[in-house]
């Protein structure tokens, strides 16, 4: 669903942010909130929320200064958006362990462009952690759902660790692979995605506005790009009742990662944002704060 991969432009150094958009400034009990929208390097702009109750700003200038905690980055699954309750309770979560950057992915939301469901997404993370190194977190963990796990898996391995890159990575209910048809909601989602009737489905009842083009080239796979990750700390979470995608994915994951992931098959739980619940979020925190440095 795209003409060209998205590679190693995910790393433009290009102002994080428009210029034609106002920056949303408010201090509320729990902190710092900001809105905006950002960039991205192929120019489509992502609107994008940050939260913190530990920025400091300079004087005048409204540069910030490095903060000790580090920042979340969270993607969300296909069809979601940063408003959406799941989303907002993740970021809620989350807050109790650091900074949190929420954002809608391209086609959704309010965001402008139309989704390429994992293929360009890469850049809109990568302009949302950007944003969050500019606003001065030393630390940046990305934690990706369903669509979003793969998103933030190929991010890190074209990013690595450096400049633009992130500290620890979290990758829940995603696929290891492409074009799986196995469950019946992956079947209804392929329908969604390349019929006519069913993108119009996906502009009107669900808010999302999906690319007609197909993929070409067909971009890094999950299982492929977990290898090139290391040495940033993974941990790859599913549920055992994933109705999307069976326990297949999360071990062919986990096995490519080798020793420098961990896998966390959690019982009972469903896919994706709605069935995590916050108990499982708390310990993604935990882990989180202890592995990115």
């Amino acid at each position: 669903m795209s003409t060209r991969p998205a590679g190693h432009v995910a790393r433009s150094t290009s102002r994080p942010y428009s210029e034609t958009h106002s920056v949303s400034r408010d201090v509320t009990s729990g902190g710092t909130r900001l809105r905006t929208f950002l960039c991205t390097a192929d120019g489509v702009e992502i609107d994008s929320v940050y939260e913190s109750g530990s920025v400091v700003y300079d004087g005048d200038s409204g540069a910030a200064r490095s903060v000790p905690e580090p920042v979340f980055v969270v993607a969300h699954g296909f069809t979601g958006e940063a408003d959406r309750p799941h989303i907002r309770r993740v970021a809620r979560v989350l807050a109790r362990y650091g900074a949190v950057v929420t954002f809608s992915f391209r086609g959704h939301g309010a965001s402008g462009g139309r989704s390429t469901v994992g293929d360009r997404e890469v850049l809109d993370l990568a302009a949302a952690v950007a944003w969050a190194r500019e606003l001065g977190h030393e630390r940046v963990v990305t934690v990706g759902f369903s669509m979003g796990g793969s998103v933030v898996l190929r991010h890190a391995a074209v990013g690595g660790g450096g400049e633009g890159g992130v500290d620890a990575v979290v990758s829940v209910s995603a696929p290891a692979r492409w074009f799986y048809r196995g469950t019946a909601p992956m079947r209804r989602l392929h329908w969604l995605v390349t019929r006519p009737s069913g993108r119009l489905v996906g502009r009107y009842g669900l808010r999302t506005r999906i690319h007609h083009r197909q993929w070409d080239p067909v971009p890094l796979s999950p299982v492929e790009a977990v290898p090139r990750i290391a040495p940033i700390p993974l941990l790859i979470v599913h549920g055992d009742q994933d109705g999307y995608f069976p326990l297949d994915h999360p071990r062919m994951l986990a096995a490519a990662a080798g020793e420098h992931g961990e896998l966390w098959v959690e019982e009972g739980m469903g896919h994706a944002e709605n069935a995590a619940p916050d108990a499982l979020l708390g310990r993604i925190g935990d882990w989180a704060v202890a592995r990115a440095g």
